[in-house]
């Protein structure tokens, strides 16, 4: 499967969450299961060997791939949530969106210094996000941290707060403004 023909299953709703924004929906990609195959063996491919311990996946949409990913890899999964979905002591991270700001959160014992952490989205824009996560599971002191998004959207400029010095992989690049 191509690169196109994963582009083509992505379905675009205007408008959302706000005026002039093109949401890229992931989540039509996922019900194909050819396409979450593909998906999930380019990630494979990218990642089989970095030596990767953690996968954490960022809330919600990266929940999906990055559960898969990890079990692929052999790997941990650790959930990235939104403000006041985990119990117990956690770190936290409040960052800008493209539309607003939002808060994330980890378990203060999901990652040890001996790990090697891959952080997975589905889509990079801004990288507000990835960079807020980045700066989370720095707080863990891992041993290194590889960063993944399956869409990125190439107009939108990335924030001088980007985590430039972190590899970023990215399977599938949009252009939209």
């Amino acid at each position: 499967m191509t690169i196109e023909e994963l582009k083509d299953n992505i379905r675009v709703i205007e408008d959302f969450p706000k005026p002039g924004i093109h949401f890229q929906d992931i989540t039509t990609v996922f019900m194909k299961p050819d396409c979450l195959r593909e998906l999930s063996q380019r990630l494979y491919e990218l990642y089989k060997d970095k030596g990767i311990t953690k996968v954490v996946g960022l809330e919600s949409r990266g929940f999906i791939l990055g559960g898969i990913i990890a079990e692929r890899l052999g790997a941990g999964f650790v959930p990235a949530r939104k403000k006041g979905k985990l119990p117990g002591e956690k770190f936290t991270e409040t960052y800008e969106l493209e539309y607003g700001t939002d808060t994330m959160e980890m378990h203060t014992g999901s990652i040890s210094s001996e790990d090697v952490v891959l952080i997975h989205d589905d889509l990079l824009a801004t990288g507000g996000t990835m960079a807020a996560a980045s700066r989370l599971v720095s707080r863990f002191n891992p041993k290194k941290i590889y960063l993944n998004a399956i869409i990125e959207l190439t107009a939108c400029p990335k924030l001088e707060v980007f985590p430039k010095e972190l590899e970023l992989s990215t399977i599938i690049k949009i252009d939209v403004d």
